[in-house]
């Protein structure tokens, strides 16, 4: 991999990796245009750490205040802490039992393109949902955000869009249905990174573009992480389903002529 192969990358992973357009869609197909080495996962490994950085930074508050929360045995803490252990579930078993499956899911672009036409017609429809006045989901709620993020394993579903949308159904105020998503995002990230360590191997790419690649998915992770809140406060979190509809609409179009 070249150095700018790693800059366009480690900027494609960062921005789609919260903002609702799905990363895994963007990564694929960028790596397959800028030529990456199929089979061997650590440049995604690195990079999707760098994103994991950027959560982090954001939410380095809410999550040494859980934690604190927690060893205190503050009921509050606890509550939220269990929610996101069962919001986990889905995912990880999902994870476990279907990663053959997905993994194949990603060589089909039909596939991903109706899954991002799907991610636009969620994203669509919080338009006409009022904040809500909940903290936390309900155990169910946080079931059901957490089948929203086991959803999102699928190329073309956005995990950011589908969480924080399932959580506004839920009756969770805006700002707090982003946190319960990012915070649910954390053990995500992470065990998705393990997984994939089996698969990491030499890629052959030197290791200042890894710290590369790094540091720049951490920073425009963060940046677009701040923009999503931004338009999420602002009540216009619909506007990314726009992107999605013409992404996935144009990978539709291209995948049928050319088959």
């Amino acid at each position: 991999m070249t150095l700018l192969s790693v800059i366009l990358l480690a900027i494609i992973q960062g921005l789609t990796e919260f903002l609702p357009v799905s990363s895994s869609g963007h990564l694929a197909l960028a790596g397959m245009i800028l030529k990456v080495p199929e089979g061997d996962m650590t440049f995604e490994i690195v990079v999707h750490l760098g994103t994991l950085m950027a959560v982090l930074a954001v939410y380095k508050n809410d999550l040494m205040g859980l934690i604190s929360g927690v060893l205190r045995k503050q009921r509050e803490s606890l509550v939220l802490a269990g929610l996101l252990i069962i919001g986990s579930v889905p995912a990880a078993l999902a994870g476990f039992f279907l990663s053959d499956s997905i993994e194949r899911a990603f060589s089909s672009p039909v596939l991903v393109s109706v899954m991002l036409l799907i991610t636009g017609c969620v994203l669509f429809s919080t338009r006409f949902m009022k904040s809500g006045n909940r903290d936390n989901p309900s155990v169910t709620g946080s079931v059901i955000v957490g089948v929203s993020q086991a959803m999102a394993l699928l190329p073309g579903i956005s995990r950011s869009g589908l969480t924080i949308s399932t959580g506004l159904f839920a009756g969770i105020k805006r700002e707090k249905a982003a946190r319960f998503s990012f915070l649910l995002s954390i053990p995500a990230i992470a065990g998705a990174a393990v997984l994939k360590l089996g698969n990491a191997g030499s890629s052959g790419i030197d290791y200042s573009l890894m710290v590369t690649g790094f540091v720049i998915s951490a920073f425009t992770g963060y940046l677009a992480l701040r923009i999503l809140l931004k338009f999420l406060r602002a009540g216009r979190f619909s506007i990314f389903a726009w992107y999605c509809w013409l992404l996935g609409l144009s990978g539709l179009t291209v995948s049928l002529a050319g088959g």
